[in-house]
């Protein structure tokens, strides 16, 4: 069933005198309108205020009378194929809502036309997490209830300018007000804290964990700072595909301690992406304080170091915040590169709702109490935009009766069921047939190369981005000569950071961007787990929104680079639901491997053996058939053993089967995850014995895990116990002597066939 998303219509300020001719805003010239996903606001025409309508229906967009009320259409909550977020439509008796012309930027309010466009938005925020705070006392909101009670001038005034749909932004978990301007209803934002079937996330996802993907408004993590480089992708991506987008990046006093925030500051300068780094700094970062989290002045003066401008303002003052925001945003407009700006804000109630502050003194509370910003914004309503205090107490009073009917029916509506939950971590992926390629000879890291060409010369929204990717040609010369072909913006050599790359590529996938990125040894993957684990293999599952990336690492040992440079992690990123994985072994499989998982919608990571880049070689022949690529590959048939083996184990394995005197069928399972073992259930069902090779420590690899499922899914004992060959788990050595005794090879596997032929337990 669906219910009624409380849309909260901010209604016209009444003036603060009959006779003061240029205050009237009650005709249908001067009223105040909400238009459910920007925002409400007056705007000043000549000597009156004037909506941006200007008399026109705000349903149909046609001219109406003189003195005609013009309300929005009712919403309800719906679904919209590809996302989770709740969406507007207009009831069945009712036209679909045309939104008034909203006042972003470039168009800039003065001073008066802010803070009656930033009150209403401040005091629905205020009172709605007044409620949210209640429901939460009673048990009805659960989760980590975090408040931005103190902070509604900053979050209001910084998504004013903001153009929704069109700019790539991320809140944190301050910023109701904004999720607000940005165009989430108020009963779904009350629905997101009780966690129901109307909440935007479905219940999947906390409180603060939410957004819409498919609006590049991005859902935050609670990994503070993976955020930033999302935006840092999302608006780089879409400047290069010709749109007029900036970023608005969000973080607080303590998240900027992360590594991630330089990281992410660092590539949007290097790069020019016109994204606005904006730090809400309430002086405790939940209970620490700032005095602990720097020993700079202001945060902002860490923009000299990046080159880039910074500013401090008065983060309780939603003017002065707008102002500093559209000011960046025209910089940016002129100037592409990122800006830094700090906003002082303050913090009224404790991190979350069962933390009750005593860290703050009673003194430090008294002063910011004087500094609230709701009740200043209020004086200054009257003040400076000349608002009696009778319409002021109206429009209060019609805001506080909808917060009320936003929160009965959130109430009201159902809790999540299982049953009608879709438990899928991967997005649908059927794609059409692409051009056939052909080589008659080449090695895997040829086929790396020319996967690679194939792919940007087919896609002209591919990039690829790694270390030393360009004019060098990566690490082992895999990306050789794509740099001079398709030019440094598309073949892009980035700053050391592996993880702000891995957000970089998240957020730019998230705006029609066609994201590779190549890690310079799988190793160096580790630093990305939170950002290509927690982040990019949890977003379908948490947005709706595919994400699709391809993620290449070179990988595996003999080539004596030592413990750093030496592993596979096929069973480190195995674990991550979400994130398919690909291990090829023959020229053939890697170009099939490489655009396959390019052209998939889901993050997919390609396993490259390093000692299999210039080894042996063999023939590309791939039919453009993307479908049939994701299957176990089958070496050679054998009836007395079925032999599994990983990378650079599968030629060991074919020398062992060769050499060995016994009928083995040789597989590779090729895709590692989503994993199919059905092929090969079936050939050790003929066999009736099994034999597993990988070249990593056994707790660090999927052969137990091969080994375990195959034994489960098979309807015939086997004639001898299944057998896992491995590396010790133990750090990969240097020297070449101690890495050949320490890795499997062929006489190890040949010694396994032997053992597991002459066994016979039937």
């Amino acid at each position: 069933m669906t219910r009624p998303c409380g849309i909260v219509r901010i209604p016209a300020l009444l003036p603060r005198r009959a006779d003061e001719g240029t205050r009237h805003v009650r005709s249908a010239h001067g009223r105040l309108v909400n238009d459910g996903a920007t925002r409400g606001v007056l705007h000043r025409k000549g000597s009156t205020l004037a909506s941006p309508l200007d008399n026109r229906d705000c349903d149909t967009n046609r001219p109406v009378q003189a003195g005609a009320r013009c309300l929005p259409a009712p919403v309800v909550a719906c679904r919209t194929e590809g996302s989770l977020a709740l969406k507007a439509r207009a009831l069945p008796n009712r036209a679909a809502a045309v939104p008034p012309l909203p006042t972003r930027f470039p168009e800039r309010l003065a001073e008066p036309e802010l803070y009656a466009a930033a009150y209403p938005w401040m005091l629905l925020s205020r009172r709605l997490e007044e409620q949210v705070f209640e429901l939460f006392q009673k048990g009805l909101a659960r989760g980590t209830v975090t408040l931005s009670i103190g902070n509604e001038a900053t979050t209001i005034g910084m998504a004013l300018p903001m153009r929704p749909r069109r700019d790539a932004i991320s809140l944190l978990h301050r910023d109701f007000g904004a999720h607000l301007v940005l165009g989430t209803s108020a009963y779904a934002m009350v629905c997101q804290y009780l966690g129901n079937s109307d909440s935007p996330t479905h219940g999947r996802e906390g409180n603060v964990h939410h957004g819409d993907a498919d609006s590049r408004r991005f859902p935050m993590m609670s990994h503070l700072g993976k955020m930033l480089s999302l935006v840092v992708g999302g608006a780089w991506a879409a400047r290069r595909h010709g749109e007029d987008v900036f970023g608005l990046a969000v973080i607080g006093d303590g998240g900027s301690s992360t590594g991630e925030f330089h990281e992410a500051v660092n590539l949007a300068a290097v790069h020019e992406a016109p994204v606005l780094f904006l730090v809400e700094n309430n002086h405790y970062s939940f209970s620490t304080p700032t005095r602990a989290q720097y020993r700079c002045k202001r945060l902002s003066d860490r923009a000299k170091g990046y080159g880039i401008s910074g500013r401090t303002v008065d983060g309780t003052d939603p003017w002065k915040v707008y102002s500093a925001v559209w000011e960046a945003l025209e910089a940016m407009s002129q100037c592409p590169g990122p800006v830094l700006l700090e906003c002082m804000s303050i913090r009224l109630r404790g991190h979350a709702a069962y933390d009750k502050a005593e860290y703050v003194s009673g003194e430090e509370l008294e002063k910011w109490q004087r500094r609230d910003p709701l009740l200043n914004t209020r004086v200054r309503l009257l003040d400076v935009s000349g608002y009696s205090e009778s319409g002021v107490a109206a429009m209060e009073a019609e805001i506080e009766e909808q917060i009320r009917a936003a929160v009965a029916d959130a109430l009201k509506a159902e809790r999540p069921r299982p049953v009608s939950q879709e438990w899928r971590v991967f997005a649908d992926s059927s794609p059409a047939p692409v051009k056939p390629f052909h080589a008659a000879r080449a090695k895997n890291g040829d086929a790396v190369q020319k996967a690679l060409a194939y792919i940007l010369e087919n896609s002209p929204r591919a990039f690829l981005a790694g270390l030393d990717v360009g004019r060098y040609g990566s690490a082992f010369k895999t990306c050789k000569g794509l740099f001079d072909q398709f030019g440094p913006e598309r073949v892009i050599d980035m700053p050391i950071c592996e993880s702000g790359i891995m957000g970089f590529a998240l957020g730019a996938s998230q705006v029609g961007a066609e994201p590779i990125v190549e890690f310079q040894f799988a190793d160096f993957s580790t630093e990305s787990v939170s950002q290509l684990g927690l982040n990019a293999g949890t977003w379908y599952f948490r947005t709706g929104q595919p994400a699709p990336m391809l993620v290449r690492l070179p990988c595996g040992g003999g080539l004596t680079m030592g413990a750093f440079h030496s592993g596979e992690y096929e069973g480190l990123w195995s674990q991550f639901p979400g994130l398919k994985l690909i291990y090829p072994a023959t020229p053939q499989e890697t170009f099939e491997a490489l655009v396959a998982g390019f052209y998939d919608r889901n993050p997919c990571l390609v396993f490259e053996h390093k000692l299999l880049y210039w080894s042996s070689g063999g023939t590309i022949d791939f039919d453009g058939d993307l479908t049939a690529i994701w299957r176990p590959r089958r070496y050679c048939e054998g009836t007395d053993l079925t032999l599994v083996a990983f990378g650079a184990m599968v030629p060991q394995a074919l020398t062992a089967a060769g050499q060995c005197g016994r009928s083995v069928e040789v597989w590779n399972p090729f895709v590692l995850e989503p994993l199919d073992l059905a092929p090969i259930c079936e050939s050790v069902e003929k066999t009736g014995r099994l034999l597993v090779v990988q070249e990593c420590g056994s707790k660090q690899g999927l052969g137990n895990r091969v080994i375990a499922e195959i034994s489960r899914q098979c309807r015939r004992p086997l004639g001898a116990a299944a057998r896992l060959i491995a590396a010790p788990d133990m750090p990969v050595p240097f020297a070449t002597e101690l890495e050949a005794h320490f890795r499997p090879n062929a006489e190890w596997i040949a010694a396994g066939i032997a053992e597991l032929t002459a066994e016979d337990r039937t």
